[in-house]
């Protein structure tokens, strides 16, 4: 069997029973005192973002508070929801739970466009016996919700300090529901064991130090990149987070470059469209104002990293200070807690350009001309191969196959779903030493030259005729079109009577004025040309109605379900 595994140097490889993210605060508190633990940067409060901080004292003491709360209303391995805006309060929603033995279930305030189906999913799914909120969201919350008892973390008063028992580390700390799919929420079983693992190999990795290094994100907290960026890495490693809200970063991306670099040592993570939307959208008058040579770590992951994006960055900012080196591709999963792999420190990621036909073949060739594909790096204290999908059995080396997981971060498997569960968790074969299985994360890749180089997703694959066609390189392909809008396509395949055919749904470019019916004539001859595949439709639509997720990034998955329903088809353009 041909795995790859990086050991986590310097580090314990467990902790000690009893740990949990809200003890690990406990600890920090006694010891970082009135040092700030948690900023959140409010830009709905001045244009300038007023900053809202807690010490780790402080912020033990606000815990202490809503788990006192929780005492009287759950009992232990209850679920509470908690359901706010980004802010410090959510973070001392989630801890609080976690401190009270309950299991958190991170969620959002009712509001978010386009994602109430998901939120109430989610909540019928979990039945939460308490909802925790802030006095900001009370009311909307309070009518959103029914059942259970909805409490504002920051309208609590404080509590006497006593000591709560230590949990099981083999219990529930928290389910992370996922998103971008049009399917009923899955909520991911972590527990303390394995999210503590993850927050240990994301602060190995990322050269976390305390007092040194701090959290920078805009990431919503109820992701699980941005719940063990925000508050689980800074809890195993003892340092300060710096909070804004997703919205204040579309509105003007600026901010999280700002806030980079008023953070010595920061590190920070984002999705490869927000790279590129930084380089575009933050003008010369805002650089002369940035200083990012500090900066100790920027992770591009949860979504294809493209080559040309971090040369569009590191162009925009290098002047700024920005080092190549502190770019860090990265893949992970909600499944395994978030992080798998990621490049190594101090290195620029390794591009590799493959043979296009014989990728999609299933085989990655090396060539002059074809797709390049960024390295994901090495596994993070973790295994991972490379499997058949159908078979599980380890595929030849240089082969693209289903990327399968294995290590003490791999949650236990999906609430109440014992079926999804087992198609999924614990894959043999088992390891004979710890019994562990493997996770099949429905990602398709390769290990090359001892790297993982991720190619696309299962369920998003185009197969048209016979052919794989990874969606990436179509919309890559359709994106540079003038009169498309950047970051905005979405590639995928619908049954037709002779099998499956292409459709391409986008948004045309704010500043593109001649028809439309031209430039789809122009796309369909470039996907032609350049992938050998005939479109069946494009749909061009107004700027900011493809579908996304939560976090702004294109979902395939929900553009194939309002193109099959006609909801997409009814608004296109032209």
């Amino acid at each position: 069997m041909e795995t790859i595994s990086q050991p986590i140097p310097g580090t314990p490889e467990t902790l000690g029973d009893g740990e949990s993210f809200a003890t690990l605060l406990g600890r920090w508190a006694r010891v970082l005192g009135d040092e700030t633990a948690v900023t959140h940067l409010d830009y709905r409060a001045t244009a300038d973002g007023r900053a809202v901080t807690l010490s780790w004292r402080a912020l033990d003491e606000r815990v202490d508070a809503v788990a006192a709360r929780l005492a009287d209303l759950a009992a232990p391995g209850e679920r509470a929801a908690v359901l706010a805006g980004q802010s410090v309060g959510y973070v001392v929603a989630f801890l609080g739970a976690l401190r009270a033995g309950l299991v958190a279930v991170p969620l959002f305030a009712p509001g978010l466009p386009g994602h109430e189906g998901r939120l109430a999913g989610a909540l019928a799914d979990c039945t939460p016996r308490v909802v925790l909120t802030t006095s900001a969201d009370f009311d909307a919350v309070c009518e959103f919700t029914a059942g259970p008892e909805v409490v504002a973390v920051d309208a609590l008063p404080e509590a006497e300090a006593r000591e709560w028992p230590r949990p099981d580390p083999d219990a529930p700390a928290y389910l992370q529901y996922t998103s971008g799919s049009t399917r009923s929420p899955a909520g991911v079983v972590l527990t303390h064991r394995n999210v503590l693992a993850n927050a240990r190999q994301a602060c190995a990795a990322y050269g976390v130090e305390s007092r040194t290094t701090s959290t920078v994100s805009w990431l919503p907290l109820f992701h699980d990149m941005g719940l063990i960026l925000g508050i689980g890495a800074p809890m195993m490693g003892g340092m300060a987070s710096v909070l804004m809200d997703p919205l204040a970063f579309l509105e003007r991306p600026a901010r999280w470059l700002q806030a980079l670099s008023a953070s010595p040592g920061a590190i920070s993570a984002a999705p490869n469209f927000a790279y590129a939307y930084s380089a575009s959208r933050v003008t010369e008058a805002e650089k002369d104002f940035l200083e990012l040579s500090r900066v100790v770590s920027l992770i591009n992951g949860s979504e294809p990293v493209l080559p040309a994006t971090i040369a569009k960055f590191q162009d925009a900012f290098g002047g700024c200070g920005l080092r190549p080196e502190v770019h860090r591709s990265s893949y992970g999963l909600a499944e395994a807690t978030v992080l798998v792999s990621v490049t190594d420190s101090g290195k620029v990621a390794r591009q590799v350009t493959f043979d296009r036909d014989r990728l999609a073949a299933g085989l990655a060739v090396p060539a002059a001309s074809g797709t390049t594909l960024v390295s994901c790096g090495r596994p993070a204290g973790q295994r991972v191969r490379i499997a058949d999908p159908v078979t599980g059995s380890d595929v030849e080396p240089g082969e693209v196959g289903e990327i399968r997981v294995s290590g003490p971060n791999v949650g236990r498997g999906y609430w109440g779903r014992p079926d999804a569960s087992a198609a999924t968790f614990g894959l043999p074969p088992l390891d004979p030493d710890t019994g562990e299985g493997w996770l099949a994360t429905g990602d398709l890749g390769v290990v090359f030259d001892g790297e993982l180089f991720v190619t696309g997703r299962l369920k998003d694959l185009v197969v048209v005729d016979g052919r794989n066609h990874y969606p990436q390189d179509i919309e890559q392909t359709v994106e540079a079109h003038p009169a498309v809008r950047p970051h905005s396509a979405a590639a995928f395949a619908i049954e037709v009577p002779d099998g499956e055919a292409a459709v391409v749904v986008l948004e045309r470019a704010k500043d593109f004025e001649a028809g439309v019916a031209d430039a789809a004539a122009d796309l369909r001859a470039a996907v032609s040309a350049g992938h050998g595949l005939r479109l069946h439709d494009v749909v061009f639509l107004a700027p900011g109605e493809v579908p996304r997720t939560s976090s702004g990034k294109i979902s395939r998955a929900r553009s194939r379900a309002s193109y099959a329903d006609g909801s997409l088809t009814e608004r296109r353009l032209g």
